[in-house]
């Protein structure tokens, strides 16, 4: 097996991808697996270290089921008895080997055994793997005649570098993570600068961006460079990249973040090499890492997997469960919305307030009495004007003829752009927006807390006063958005 220089993947992220040769080799076969945070690959080599099958799929949060229909499929096509032996890598297979009684291979060991084994003629490389939890950097040089790990950088506790930054954004902004983000981000006509040390700070970027209608695929290009720029200023830390650097990993498939990254790292034509296996280099260099060590025979154990599974499965009717959450022990205020009168045909004064945040965009109506006369909640979807239109519509729609408009504000993080469309009377922070909210509802509230998508905050007011508050700067642990 030969590494390919090819940013097109061969496997298919919805089935498996079959050799001929897998119903028709005699020799004994070679199982590896590898799940991450993300994403479950399953790889079978044939006696001579050919990748003769492939199976990548997401895990979406249960990694075990999800291997375990992986390695059914397996089986319905070959006979368990042919694998030889086998191995597991990756942040969520220390549970899966031990329950299927293999070795367990470090995940950094793991790729640099798949690269030296698909690049042996290479003197030196370094290696990029991008996943959706973790990213990492590794330094590989030939010696004793062997492509050799010599140094390796993993990223921190932040996930900001990762797949799953690129994951976030893409939801927010409402496009297709695996079919159109890195598509988009090649259309880009200029690249903006984005933050990407941080979710929370990438966030109000890209809200800036969009205050000055930046189209979103010169967002998502900002994004992919955002990415490569962290990349080498938070796990290069002044390393040199030697050439050829070699991209592997789920995230290797995104064309945008391919682009950023030779751009990035100045990459000449030729210098970047994603190989056609990048989504399995881990479970690849697993088996072979076993392979090398000479392991004892394997002791497969489909069954120990299985009983882990049903006992899971039979749990949830077991487990000890807390009682209902009892009623408050006062009423909550009043949340009716007013009903115009059907009969009165005068007209009413009225308000419009608008909320634009990172997620979501809110447009009320009021009138002189507070009373909430319509209200929608929309998803911003990295378009807040559309949003905002399509709230003024549906108001339109419930009341508009039998009201007349005196006076417009906005708050929220989309705030200016919003009241420069609406020609806003007056555009508020969102820290004294919601504390005069409150205090509508609640004439009594002394302690707002209030999590948004981007950022969560705190508010203490006496008599209807603000008098201190506090909100996230850098972290969106504590956010919707977590």
């Amino acid at each position: 097996m030969k590494g390919k220089e090819n940013i097109k993947s061969t496997a298919s992220v919805n089935a498996p991808v079959y050799s001929p040769q897998l119903l028709h080799s005699k020799g004994g076969l070679y199982l590896g697996i590898d799940v991450g945070s993300t994403s479950c690959d399953v790889i079978v080599l044939s006696d001579k270290h050919e990748l003769i099958y492939s199976d990548y799929r997401r895990t979406k949060g249960r990694p075990v089921e999800t291997l375990a229909g992986a390695l059914a499929d397996l089986f319905s096509n070959i006979q368990i008895d042919r694998i030889k032996f086998a191995a597991a890598t990756g942040s969520a297979s220390r549970l899966i080997a031990s329950l299927l009684d293999i070795p367990y291979i470090n995940e950094v060991s793991a790729q640099a055994f798949a690269i030296a084994h698909l690049y042996p003629h290479f003197p030196q490389a370094t290696v990029i793997e991008m996943g959706g939890q973790d990213s990492k950097l590794l330094f590989l040089k030939t010696e004793n005649g062997k492509l050799s790990l010599t140094d390796f950088a993993l990223n921190s506790a932040c996930a900001a570098g990762t797949g799953s930054f690129l994951d976030q954004q893409a939801q927010r902004l409402g496009v297709n993570i695996e079919n159109e983000f890195g598509r988009m981000a090649v259309q880009a006509k200029s690249v903006p600068t984005i933050a990407g040390r941080c979710s929370v700070f990438a966030k109000s970027d890209m809200i800036h961006l969009q205050q000055q209608a930046t189209p979103v695929e010169n967002i998502i290009a900002g994004l992919c460079l955002a990415l490569a720029r962290n990349l080498k200023s938070n796990l290069g830390k002044g390393r040199e990249f030697v050439t050829p650097i070699i991209f592997t990993g789920g995230v290797a498939e995104n064309i945008g973040v391919v682009n950023a990254i030779k751009e990035a790292l100045k990459l000449q034509a030729g210098q970047l090499i994603v190989p056609a296996e990048h989504f399995f280099t881990g479970a690849i260099g697993a088996v072979l890492a076993t392979n090398d060590s000479k392991k004892s025979e394997l002791k497969f154990n489909l069954e120990k997997l299985n009983n882990y599974l049903n006992a899971q499965r039979n749990f949830g009717d077991k487990a000890p469960r807390r009682e209902p959450l009892s009623k408050p022990s006062f009423s909550p205020p009043a949340g009716k919305i007013y009903q115009l009168p059907s009969e009165s045909r005068d007209k009413i004064d009225c308000w419009i307030g608008v909320d634009v945040g990172s997620i979501s965009t809110n447009v009320v109506i009021i009138d002189k009495d507070n009373n909430v006369l319509s209200k929608s909640y929309l998803m911003t979807a990295g378009r807040p004007l559309e949003a905002v239109k399509k709230g003024l519509q549906i108001a339109s729609d419930e009341i508009g003829d039998r009201i007349i408009i005196r006076g417009a504000a906005t708050t929220g993080s989309g705030r200016y752009l919003t009241g420069d469309f609406l020609g806003a009377d007056i555009v508020i922070n969102e820290i004294t927006a919601q504390a005069a909210g409150a205090a509508v509802v609640c004439p009594q509230v002394d302690t707002i807390f209030e999590i948004g998508g981007q950022d969560s905050k705190f508010i203490s007011l006496k008599n209807g006063v603000v008098v201190d508050f506090e909100m996230n700067h850098a972290c969106a642990a504590g956010t919707g958005s977590f």
